[in-house]
This record gives C-alpha cells, structure tokens and sequence, in this order.
C-alpha cells in the first residue's frame, strides 16, 4: 500500500492510466475474466503490439495480473487485490461508462468468442466420456424426446399401462392421438390431472391390459413400458397388444431381463422376475406378431434394477 506522501502521486498515476479509452476497454474486459493478448486483440479488434503495450501499463500499475500457461500469456482484474482507492476509482469510472456503445460491442464480441473457444474445447476434451456426461447432466429422458419425435404425425398410438401418464403426454404433443390404459383408478387419476391444461389429444382408459377396452385394428402402435412382469397373464396382455394394432402396426415392450432376485420382485410388488427373449418371442408369435427385434439395455450405473430388454413387433399383414 502506497504510504501517505505517495498518496497524491499514486492517484495521479491511476488517474493517467484511465484517461486512456484502451485501457478502460481492457479493464472493462478484464475486470472477473482471464483473456490472453490473442483474445483481447480479436475482441477490441487492435493490433497485438497496441494491446500489449496497454497491458503492460495496466500489470506496471497493478491493475492487472498476468501468468503464463504454455506459450500464452493471461490477463485478469482482481478487485480483491487493488488497493483500497484505487478500487474505488475503479468503480466510480465504471459505473460512468454503462451506456459506452463500444464497451456493448466488446461484450458481444467476447460472447461469441467465448461460444466457439469454449465449445471447441469442451468437445474435444470430453468426446470419451460424453455419453456418460451427457446422461448425468440431462438425464435420458429427453432422448424419447427426440425419438418420438420421428413418429408420424397422423398415427394413433396406445400406452398400455400408461401410470402417471408422462410417456403418455409426451407422444401425445407428437402425434394425432393418444390413447392410455391403466387398471389402476389413482395413477389414472394422477395421469387426467398431470395433462389437464396440457394437451387435448389424449384419453384415458381404465382396464385390464388383457382384456384391453379397445376395438381391434384402432392403433397405429401399442407401447407397453415396464408393466408386464406385474401381470399374473402375461401372453394374454401381448396378445391384446397386437389385437388392437392395424396390420403392420408397430408394438414395442420394455421389461426386465429374467434374474434371480426374488426379494427385489417381491419389494415391487411384480409377477415374474423378468422375461428371456425366448419368453418375449413365444407370446408375440402367438399373438400374431412378426419382424421381432431385441435390443438389451444395460443398467445405468446408478440404477438398483436389473437390465431391461427391449422388445418391438409388426403384427402381421396377412
């Protein structure tokens, strides 16, 4: 801290230094950022000798801070490490400058450097680790987004055992018209109440999954999601399936693979443990299904279920 003889001759020197319009804009940028020369010359759009020739003055005076990482030099502004007067001149000069049209084109400018340095950086950083970066920071959900979004707009689709009805909203927004089943009066209830306000386009059923309140051929395709390892008939439920789904209508079902851990089906409240694909196949044959597919989901580190399988079907034309 300057002593109190020097006073005069520090103020005098910090009011030199911001009579500067470079530097202000330097400062302004500095000020809670780190940027290198490279930066601040594209942002303020002078030359590299020009720029480092304020900075110098700026690091002279204490102003700025600067530190090497690789060959670049950084820049910062700590208002922490000004001195107490300095700090506040600082502020009583920034606040004078709010309307300054070039300080706005500054900001801009800095904004998209940030969005190119930025990304490019963090892509190329966590290209390994994305998929797993991307689930835990955003979750799975919005990938059924975007998947439902590929469905036609002009298709009826059913959700049999719709719950709360999330799934149910979500496909509703996508296509001309949903259709949710459930035998359970309060998730039914829960589901009518999440999507009051919401959409218009879906109803709601309450009925046994295996004997569904649906004529045949009403669907375009049937989705059965984590619900038919509750069932006590399992291949009836699949059958109704296919029953309400046009020919060459589509039925996709999400279960657990079959696995031995009684006490995690008996905490559930489930049926079965689970399903083999040979299981899945067996009841889709018989319902008249055909061009099945199998696809294993394996559990998410975090998740305390078994891995799922999920299983989709056309039911046969002829």
């Amino acid at each position: 801290m300057a002593a109190p003889t020097e006073k005069p001759r520090a103020v005098l020197s910090w009011l030199g230094c911001l009579s500067d319009e470079t530097r202000l804009r330097l400062l302004c940028l500095l000020q809670g950022e780190e940027l290198g020369v490279a930066e601040l010359c594209k942002v303020v759009q002078l030359p590299q000798s020009t720029v480092s020739r304020h900075l110098k003055v700026l690091a002279d005076q204490g102003w700025i801070h600067g530190r090497r990482q690789g060959t670049a030099n950084l820049y910062s502004m700590d208002l922490a490490e000004l001195e107490p007067e300095a700090k506040e001149l600082w502020q009583l000069t920034r606040g004078q400058l709010s309307g300054w049209s070039t300080l706005a084109q500054d900001r801009l400018r800095l904004r998209q450097l940030h969005r190119r340095v930025s990304a490019r950086a963090f892509f190329a950083d966590a290209a390994q680790h994305w998929p797993a970066l991307r689930s835990e920071l955003y979750g799975d959900l919005f990938l059924l987004d975007a998947l439902v979004g590929l469905l036609p707009r002009t298709w009826t689709v059913a959700d049999l055992g719709c719950g709360t009805g999330e799934v149910a909203m979500m496909l509703a927004r996508e296509v001309a018209s949903v259709v949710g089943v459930d035998q359970s009066r309060e998730m039914l209830a829960r589901a009518s109440d999440n999507a009051r306000g919401e959409v218009s386009n879906l109803g709601l059923l309450q009925g046994d999954l295996g004997a569904l309140p649906l004529a045949g051929q009403s669907c375009d395709a049937a989705l059965m999601l984590l619900v038919l390892s509750y069932l006590e008939r399992p291949g009836e439920a699949v059958a109704e399936m296919i029953r309400i789904i046009r020919p060459g209508g589509k039925a996709v079902l999400v279960d657990m693979m079959r696995h031995d851990r009684e006490d995690f089906r008996r905490q559930m409240g489930q049926e079965s443990r689970g399903f083999a694909r040979d299981d899945l196949a067996a009841m889709f044959a018989a319902a008249g299904a055909n061009d099945l597919s199998f696809n294993i989901v394996a559990p998410q580190p975090e998740a305390r279920g078994p891995a799922l399988l999920v299983a989709t079907a056309k039911k046969s034309e002829g």
